[in-house]
């Protein structure tokens, strides 16, 4: 058996990260992990319980301090899990709250017990912030609605902010 590899797929909400992970995970017969399949359900319900809008993410601080580290770390473990039994596996997620730390990656490699020496590939999926906000009005999403009402900040946070993590191969791909 070959060794395990993770592909981990980033991207904006509407660029495109989702077909390219799934294409990649059909293409190499790895686990494939969306981290809004995984969790959406149980966010959309832990911000309702707390009296906060299912929907609104980026401008909910509850969210962004108490429920996405929990998404997060669950995708991870999950990955680990498959990594662990031999399979490939491909990511997809945005992990803008973290692309900043050069760490993550290996920090994620030791809490989630990753088979040692294994091979990280990043694919960035890029795309027009004209492009995006025709892509989510498109879509429409409750989710995207605070996006689309507060582009510029939303555009400014999430759309150019480089992916700095250590110790991987990273590939940039322009979805247009």
């Amino acid at each position: 058996m070959s060794e395990p590899l993770l592909r981990v797929v980033i991207g904006t909400a509407g660029s495109g990260k989702s077909t390219v992970a799934q294409r990649l995970a059909k293409e190499h017969g790895a686990a494939y992990l969306d981290k809004d399949t995984l969790g959406a359900r149980f966010v959309e319900a832990a911000l309702s319980t707390a009296g906060h809008e299912p929907g609104d993410r980026e401008s909910n601080a509850y969210y962004r301090e108490h429920i996405l580290p929990l998404e997060y770390d669950s995708l991870l473990d999950v990955a680990g899990a498959n990594l662990r039994l031999g399979h490939s596996v491909v990511v997809d997620a945005p992990f803008t709250p973290y692309l900043g730390d050069p760490r993550f990656i290996a920090d994620a490699a030791e809490r989630f017990t990753w088979p040692a020496g294994l091979h990280v590939e990043v694919i960035r999926v890029r795309v027009a912030p004209e492009v995006l906000q025709d892509r989510l009005r498109n879509r429409a999403l409750e989710r995207d609605r605070w996006k689309l009402a507060n582009w510029d900040e939303y555009w400014t946070q999430h759309g150019g902010r480089p992916c700095l993590w250590a110790g991987v191969h990273l590939t940039e791909v322009w979805n247009q």
